[in-house]
């Protein structure tokens, strides 16, 4: 039955709307098509959300930044799903596994320095200008 759900779903455009429990709570869930399975995707409730007037305003961004981060943007080449990974999952199943097997504990690796961004944006621009030739 499932799939003829995937299947209708995926022709028809539509998703579902669900509710599911998780950790003791109702969530709100949406029912997708995605390469031939059923995806749930959790949402929130309405309460949840934020009101954009409660967050603090963006600082105003100049021309050459914008231009920057639109540069940036364009040459970066795109990404493959087999590219992304669970690194938090993967860290704390190793995690278990050493302590059931009482090994040893792999020591957490130190977080990077902050970084300025502006430079590192800048620098990215000049990189990508210069593999194309500008």
């Amino acid at each position: 039955m499932t799939g003829k759900l995937v299947e209708a779903l995926a022709r028809t455009g539509f998703v579902g709307v669900s509710k599911i429990a998780i950790r003791n709570r109702e969530r709100l869930a949406l029912l997708r098509p995605r390469h031939g399975v059923l995806v749930v995707q959790t949402l929130l409730w309405a309460d949840e959300l934020r009101d954009p007037g409660d967050l603090a305003p963006s600082p105003p961004v100049t021309d050459r930044e914008l231009e920057l981060a639109e540069t940036l943007i364009r040459s970066l080449p795109g990404i493959e799903e087999s590219e992304l990974q669970d690194e938090y999952g993967h860290a704390l199943e190793q995690l278990v596994t050493a302590k059931l097997s009482d090994g040893e504990l792999i020591e957490p690796v130190e977080p990077a320095a902050p970084v300025d961004l502006m430079a590192a944006l800048e620098e990215s621009v000049q990189a990508a200008r210069a593999r194309r030739g500008h």
